[in-house]
């Protein structure tokens, strides 16, 4: 029985993820280089100096990239590191936004979407800040953890990972005894999710360009969401849930009633004849175009108090695949944007799912042992200048697009991180490291 690894599909991710040693070659220069774009916004010497050790320490090959192993990777003493990343006085905010204007200059398009997600950390006990028992994507089941909003800028380069922003349960925004312990600013309240997001795509908004927002239905199901976003002139394109109740206006209305029919979107996608569906390709995906058949019709949902809202399109997305999968949207998108564009666009909100799985992965993202409310987001702030080092590093060793599934970008990814690690650990004077991902 021949191998899996023998597969033609396996051979081209495998000769992807290579890393010669000319492609290591210079990889310590340009993360100096790369930080030097950054350490303006730390105030002191000592700062800049950590906030190196750190970077590095997450693109290294730890297993688990904590301050603690990365202080001694670095041959440091610990405290000054786990303090540096969980209280130093240093604004995170300033180099996120530094961040942002970085993703501009380099992969800056006005046609570039704009990506929620939320994100959960499984995490033990209750001291740490946020944490509570709530819905854990990751896990896909309610589970004590703690929950950050995520946004990426996904264009043709790739998906970088441009803000965040922990989530406070209500029971947490109104203790005042939990908001003391973990050090939560006194302008923090109580934000849903969706919330959370009209803040981190106003702040993106200041920093790079954008054509688009996109997100998973956590953020499409909400009314008052697509409303603020329209209110504000942004194209969208958001999931909805499968049972989202619609009225096709271009329906005929049943004998004696003045509307069609309220169905689910679901049961409208089921009714609709071949004649409805449109073949378009949404992008290249690791094995070539990525395929699917898509339908839409200009439609009302039921809003609050049984009230119609207004008119969106429904796109309905469904792959072609060996395990076809469907997905539900509406957008706000006027009639001169193609079907195939909207398509696309859904398209690109995986890029958000996929630049979390590499920060987690390959940048430590969930690797952390902080409890307060500056600690979470030093944390995350220095894991998102990691993976947008790797991202650029992908791309400089020739990294593929970024498909619907997500491998040619892993790939490239864990090839930049297998790189940085390898020269990193022999400017170290440590044992060699792996030389393919």
């Amino acid at each position: 029985m021949s191998s899996l690894l023998e597969h033609p599909t396996a051979q081209a991710l495998l000769a992807d993820a290579e890393v010669s040693p000319a492609d290591v070659r210079g990889c310590r220069h340009r993360l100096r280089a790369f930080l030097a774009y950054y350490l303006p916004c730390f105030y002191r010497d000592e700062q800049r100096t950590l906030a190196e050790v750190v970077v590095q320490g997450k693109l290294s090959d730890l297993q688990r990239k904590t301050s603690e192993p990365i202080a001694y990777l670095a041959d440091r003493p610990r405290k000054p590191v786990q303090h540096f990343v969980g209280a130093g006085s240093w604004d995170d905010e300033a180099v996120q936004a530094e961040l942002r204007r970085h993703v501009a200059a380099a992969w800056g398009n006005d046609d570039a979407v704009l990506v929620l997600d939320p994100s959960g950390f499984p995490k033990k006990g209750t001291a740490s800040c946020g944490v509570q028992r709530q819905w854990c994507g990751r896990l896909g089941k309610l589970e004590n953890c703690q929950v950050g909003v995520f946004l990426a800028s996904v264009t043709r380069h790739g998906a970088a990972l441009v803000d965040r922003r922990l989530y406070l349960t209500r029971e947490w925004a109104r203790s005042r005894k939990r908001r003391k312990a973990t050090h939560v600013p006194t302008e923090v309240r109580f934000q849903e999710s969706w919330r959370i997001g009209l803040d981190l795509i106003g702040r993106a908004g200041a920093d790079l360009p954008f054509g688009w927002v996109s997100g998973d239905d956590e953020f499409g199901r909400v009314i008052a969401f697509r409303a603020a976003l329209r209110r504000q002139g942004l194209r969208y394109v958001l999931d909805v849930p499968c049972d989202t109740l619609v009225r096709d206006i271009d329906e005929a209305a049943p004998a004696g009633k003045r509307y069609p029919p309220w169905r689910r979107v679901d049961d409208w996608a089921k009714a609709q004849p071949s004649s409805r569906w449109h073949k378009v390709q949404r992008g290249d995906g690791a094995k070539g175009p990525r395929v699917a058949r898509v339908a839409e019709a200009w439609v009302q949902t039921k809003a609050e108090r049984g009230r119609c809202g207004p008119l969106e399109r429904l796109v309905v997305v469904r792959t072609v695949d060996g395990e076809p999968r469907t997905w539900y949207a509406l957008s706000d998108a006027p009639a001169r944007e193609g079907l195939e564009r909207l398509a696309w666009v859904q398209g690109r909100r995986h890029g958000v799912e996929e630049a979390l799985e590499a920060a987690k992965g390959e940048a430590g993202l969930g690797h952390y042992e902080v409890r307060s409310w500056v600690g979470w987001h030093h944390h995350m702030t220095l894991s998102l200048l990691a993976l947008w080092f790797l991202a650029l590093e992908r791309q400089r060793l020739g990294g593929k697009n970024p498909g619907d599934d997500g491998a040619a970008t892993a790939g490239g990814i864990r090839a930049s991180a297998a790189a940085a690690a390898a020269e990193c650990a022999a400017d170290r004077g440590g044992s060699q490291s792996r030389l393919t991902a």
